[in-house]
């Protein structure tokens, strides 16, 4: 574990901060201030050590009900990130398959300042990007044998639905982090930004909001049910039994996970299955929302809703322990937590459309929601469909 402030860090020149959730008026002038990183191997439980440092830089996050208000003087808040490990810990569940990509640390927190300036205008990046070939860590027949094993699961009683998650890597020259920032242009990307270390850089498009706090009230926005952006796969999604099974199962999960830190009474499904683009396809999107329960602090929070339901299954904790044994590859970056939190605020969307790179490639995952009507093969393209628009975008010159 490693604490460090701006002279313990990479040396890089000050720039527009694009970390997702971070404040639009604010992104020209902010400069780090403290940085926390964390790897499972370090121990400890990173929800705590996320709230404790936060609080020990400026940022108290330990009543959510009643949030401290905003000291312009003070810091302006704080990138967190957790991969799905990280997240896992704090949920107490399985950990899974080793990361692909041991140069990312497993919890972030960066704290931000503001600069007296905006940064000077950067030149623009080099011609030197270079993208080789995805490389796949398991082939479509082992994908689909995994999504068969669920089914198998699924029908001795021991889960409902899991989510099953591929990982691909490929060579890389030139710098990635113009490349990962592209990402956010991606249509429907609501958390699109990137956050930076020495040595390794993540890029996000996701569309999916895994907790955010809106006007006093905890809000997740589940994301499970996908088709092509087409007017038949509109009209096919809308009219899956399948799908819709699927997409409830998980919202029946996130109001259980609010559920554990809200006000008695308080949990509601404000939209059901609403249907929005992200890139060329329709997905299913839910609206859960809670009071926070008094004395709720950040820590309990996120031990609450990690990792997200949408990317784990029913039950959780039964799901990631089928995760562990059936993905031979750890996720990483991808299923994890990325966005902003601040004095009052939270805004952590869920690192699906996600990519990484550590010193000499990129990683991407991807996946799907399986439950006993899955296809295999369907399930495959899926998956595939997913990364389709993040792999293209990042190959771009």
């Amino acid at each position: 574990m490693s604490e460090d402030g701006p002279d313990g860090v990479e040396a890089l020149p000050q720039r527009v901060i694009d970390v997702p959730g971070a404040p639009g008026g604010c992104r020209e002038r902010l400069v780090e201030r403290a940085r926390l990183q964390w790897r499972t191997a370090d121990g400890g439980d990173p929800a705590t050590l996320a709230q404790e440092f936060l609080a020990a830089h400026g940022i108290a996050l330990d009543d959510l009900a009643r949030p401290a208000g905003h000291d312009p003087s003070g810091v302006c808040g704080a990138a967190l990130y957790l991969s799905a490990a990280a997240g896992a810990r704090a949920a107490g569940g399985a950990p899974g398959a080793p990361t692909p990509a041991p140069a990312l640390p497993d919890l972030v927190v960066v704290v931000y300042g503001h600069a007296d300036r905006p940064p000077a205008p950067q030149p623009p990046a080099g011609s030197n990007w270079w993208l080789g070939d995805w490389r796949d860590s398991w082939t479509p027949r082992q994908h689909a044998d995994a999504v068969a094993a669920v089914r198998a699961a699924i029908g001795r009683g021991d889960v409902y639905q899991v989510n099953v998650v591929g990982h691909a890597a490929a060579p890389y020259a030139g710098d990635p982090r113009p490349a990962l920032a592209r990402l956010a242009a991606l249509p429907g990307a609501r958390y699109g930004g990137t956050l930076t270390g020495a040595g390794w850089a993540i890029g996000c498009a996701s569309p999916e909001t895994l907790i955010a706090l809106e006007a006093g009230r905890l809000v997740t926005r589940p994301i499970k049910g996908t088709r092509p952006a087409t007017t038949a796969g509109r009209r096919e999604l809308l009219a899956s039994a399948k799908e819709r099974a699927e997409h409830v199962m998980i919202v029946d999960l996130e109001r259980n996970d609010l559920a554990r830190v809200a006000r008695t009474g308080s949990v509601r499904v404000d939209e059901l299955f609403a249907v929005r683009r992200w890139c060329d396809l329709w997905q299913a999107e839910s609206t859960v929302s809670a009071a926070p329960a008094d004395g709720l602090g950040l820590a309990e929070l996120l031990r609450a809703v990690c990792p997200g339901g949408s990317v784990t299954g029913a039950p959780k904790l039964a799901a990631l322990d089928r995760i562990a044994v059936l993905e031979p590859v750890g996720r990483g970056a991808g299923m994890g937590a990325l966005g902003w939190v601040g004095p009052g605020r939270i805004d952590l969307g869920l690192t699906i459309r996600t990519a990484a790179a550590d010193a000499e490639r990129l990683h991407l995952w991807a996946g799907g929601g399986i439950t006993w009507d899955s296809d295999p093969a369907a399930e495959v393209a899926e998956a595939a469909a997913k990364a389709a628009p993040v792999r293209a975008l990042l190959a771009a010159g």
